[in-house]
C-alpha cells in the first residue's frame, strides 16, 4: 500500500457518508486514499449513504445571501474560518454581511473581482480578510461568491448562516415571493445537483449509469439487462437530485415544477445558487 490510512481519514468518510467504519476503511484502502473514489466504491457496493456528494473538509464560517430592493439581483457569499467560535462572532458575521452588500451593489463578475473591490477606504476586501487573519490568529478567507439576475430573485439563509440559497424566477410579482422562498428552502434541505435533467453534467450521468450497472450486477441481474436497469436508476436519480423534479418537501403530492405551476401556469425557475459550509 503506497499511502498511509489514518483513523481520521476513516472517520471523515464515515461522517460524510454514514457508512460503517469497516466499510469506510475497506473503501479507502481500495481507493488508495482517494476520498471521492471511496464514496463511489461504497455506492457501487450498495451502501445507503446519508450524503452522496460530500466535501472532505468541513470548514466553519458564515454564508450570507441577499437581494436588492427590486428583487432583480441577488448574491450569496461565504467567508470561511477554522472554528465556529470565530464564525459565531458578531463582528465576523457583520463583516460577511458588508462583503455581501458590496457584492450586491457592484455585482462583480467573479470571486477574484469581488476580492479586489474596496471594503472601506483604500482597504480592499482581500486586505480586510488578511487583517482578520492577523487579528484573530486563524485562517480567514473569502472562498465563495455566486450571483443571479432574473425577473425576480428570492433568497434563503439556512441554519444560522451555515447555508445560503438564491432562486431566480422567470416572472415577477409579490404573489410569487412565497413560492420562490419555498423553492429556496427546498434547495437548502434537499441539495439538488442541477435544475433539471438537461442541466446534469454528462460526467455525472455516466457515473450514475456505471454505478447502476454495478449495483444490478452485484444483485445478480443478467448482463443483458444491466443497461436498462441502470437507466431506470438514472430516472430515480433525476427525481431525487434535480430541483424541478424533486418531490416538494412541504407537499408530497407535488414536484417543485408542478408546485410552481399551481401558483401560476407559466411560473418556473431559471436558475439557482447554493453555497453551504462543509
Amino acid at each position: 500500500m503506497s499511502f498511509t490510512l489514518s483513523a481520521a481519514d476513516v472517520k471523515n468518510l464515515r461522517d460524510a457518508t454514514g457508512a460503517g467504519m469497516m466499510d469506510c476503511k475497506g473503501a479507502l484502502t481500495e481507493a488508495e486514499g482517494d476520498f471521492e473514489k471511496a464514496i463511489e466504491i461504497l455506492r457501487k457496493k450498495g451502501q445507503k449513504l446519508s450524503v452522496k456528494r460530500a466535501d472532505r473538509d468541513a470548514k466553519e464560517g458564515v454564508v450570507i445571501a441577499m437581494v436588492n430592493e427590486a428583487k432583480t439581483r441577488g448574491v450569496v457569499v461565504k467567508l470561511s474560518s477554522e472554528t465556529d467560535f470565530v464564525s459565531k462572532n458578531e463582528d465576523f458575521i457583520n463583516t460577511t454581511k458588508k462583503i455581501a452588500e458590496i457584492a450586491l451593489n457592484n455585482f462583480p463578475s467573479d470571486l477574484e473581482a469581488l476580492k479586489a473591490l474596496p471594503f472601506e477606504g483604500s482597504v480592499s476586501i482581500v486586505d480586510k480578510t488578511t487583517d482578520l487573519v492577523a487579528a484573530i490568529g486563524e485562517k480567514i478567507e473569502l472562498t465563495n461568491y455566486e450571483k443571479i439576475e432574473a425577473p425576480q430573485v428570492e433568497y434563503y439563509i439556512h441554519m444560522g448562516n451555515k447555508a445560503g440559497v438564491l432562486i431566480g424566477l422567470n416572472k415577477s410579482g409579490e404573489q410569487f415571493s412565497a413560492a420562490g422562498k419555498d423553492a429556496a428552502m427546498q434547495v437548502a434541505a434537499m441539495k439538488p445537483v442541477a435544475l433539471d435533467k438537461s442541466d446534469v453534467n454528462a460526467d455525472v450521468i455516466a457515473k450514475e449509469i456505471e454505478i447502476g450497472k454495478e449495483q444490478a450486477r452485484a444483485e445478480g441481474k443478467p448482463e443483458a439487462m444491466l443497461e436498462k436497469i441502470a437507466l431506470g436508476k438514472l430516472e430515480k436519480f433525476y427525481k431525487e437530485s434535480t430541483l424541478l423534479n424533486q418531490q416538494f418537501v412541504k407537499d408530497g403530492g407535488h414536484t417543485i415544477a408542478s408546485y410552481l405551476k399551481s401558483v401560476d401556469k407559466d411560473l418556473t425557475i431559471s436558475e439557482f445558487k447554493h453555497i453551504m459550509l462543509g
